[in-house]
């Protein structure tokens, strides 16, 4: 009797210990192929964070206040644990509040969502031009340290993401020892002991974004040649984030044939879109995804074609400059079907928290401050936790989960 007694509370231990994640074995993300991703910017400071950078990403030239600011959607901050008050106001008088990605709690609500709404992970971006101070360095890496652990934590995939924008030539080297000790502290190379961190065709993957644009950018080809064979040195496989236009070397692409042999170079091409369309005009993209997936396919590359929900940055730019309506995920939802349609095997969402550019997909505000700076709410016919639960039945639909639709659902 007390033999079976003792089997019975052991029994019940362990399943208290299974149900709690205690030894539970976390999902290995090997590979990018049927799953969503969006881009994790984590750049937002405030004053008393501990990271000594004031507002940041916030902030216009004269500081974050009504008049200055960088921002159009709000962010929804009912859920965060840490909240900082600013100098804007409600219609009743009362103060608005922001979060910083410094603080681990934020970073934790984050990857939370992304659970409970099904979204596959993020990569978490990289500035090399921030990198290069020491304070920016300070920053990113706290804020990288709490995604390791948030992804594993609610089992979503993980990749590092440099973007390239400001660097400048002999820089690359910083990307390369920079991902090198990463590498080490996170132990990207042991699948076993980070399970979450994305890998591809056997190896641990990461991004590099910022390649082939003809804006008259510091860097070019030639660097970013080094970087390829530096990452592909230290073992990694690779993702190359170039302009719309890539496959023809025109528009907003740089006229250099080099292109296509760096992208046959690395593991998956993945293309930038944002801006350059609105829900109107979106169908001759789709077009162009369908045939960008072709010459990945032929070229023995994978392809990651792009989709945001809306675009604006008015109070960055100025009331007058441009702005791509959501149309309550309508315009969202089209480009996930149609990458979907035309044969895309995963998907890169821009952005997850980019508030600045209007591309966040997070829970944004409903009810906004007023005042002389003006913010995008959220339509009132949908939640602020829309954009997130359209990206999730993306997913569905991606690995056939759910049947293609290119009606956008309904939420029951």
């Amino acid at each position: 009797m007390e033999k079976e007694l003792l089997i019975r509370i052991v029994s019940l231990a362990v399943c208290f210990l299974l149900s709690a994640g205690v030894g539970a074995q976390n999902k290995q993300y090997d590979s990018y192929k049927g799953l969503v991703m969006a881009g994790y910017q984590g750049w937002f400071n405030a004053p008393d964070d501990g990271a000594g950078r004031g507002w940041y990403h916030y902030n216009g030239n004269e500081g974050f206040r009504p008049g200055s600011c960088t921002i159009d959607f709000w962010p929804e901050v009912s859920e965060y644990e840490k909240l900082y008050k600013t100098e804007f106001e409600f219609d009743d008088g009362t103060p608005a509040y922001v979060f910083s990605s410094y603080d681990e709690s934020t970073v934790d609500v984050h990857f939370k969502w992304m659970r409970d709404y099904g979204l596959d992970g993020v990569f978490m971006q990289r500035f090399v031009t921030e990198i290069c101070r020491e304070s920016s360095l300070k920053h990113f890496n706290k804020v990288l340290n709490s995604a390791m652990k948030a992804a594993n934590k609610y089992n979503r995939a993980i990749c590092v993401m440099y973007d390239l924008s400001g660097m400048r030539p002999g820089q690359e080297s910083v990307l390369l020892k920079d991902i090198s000790v990463i590498a080490e502290k996170y132990s990207l190379k042991d699948h076993n002991e980070n399970p979450s961190y994305l890998y591809h065709d056997g190896k641990p993957l990461v991004a590099v974004w910022g390649v082939g644009f003809n804006d008259r950018r510091h860097y070019g080809l030639d660097e970013t040649e080094k970087i390829i064979s530096g990452l592909k040195a230290q073992g990694f496989s690779v993702m190359l984030g170039v302009p719309t236009h890539w496959r023809e070397l025109s528009g907003d692409t740089e006229n250099d044939s080099r292109l296509h042999d760096l992208i046959r170079q690395c593991d998956i091409v993945m293309p930038w879109f944002v801006g350059r369309y609105d829900e109107l005009t979106y169908p001759r993209y789709n077009q162009l995804v369908s045939e960008d997936v072709k010459w990945a396919k032929n070229n023995g590359v994978d392809y990651a074609p792009l989709a945001f929900p809306g675009f604006s940055w008015c109070n960055m730019k100025g009331q007058t400059s441009t702005q791509i309506q959501r149309n309550k995920g309508s315009f969202f939802w089209k480009q996930l079907s149609g990458a979907i349609a035309v044969g895309a095997e995963m998907i890169y969402i821009a952005m997850f928290d980019e508030i600045d550019e209007g591309t966040a997909i997070f829970k944004c505000a409903k009810r906004v401050p007023v005042g002389i700076s003006t913010f995008v709410p959220i339509e009132e016919e949908i939640e602020s936790d829309h954009y997130l639960w359209l990206a999730g039945q993306a997913g569905k639909m991606l690995r056939k989960e759910l049947p293609l639709t290119m009606t956008q659902p309904v939420r029951k």
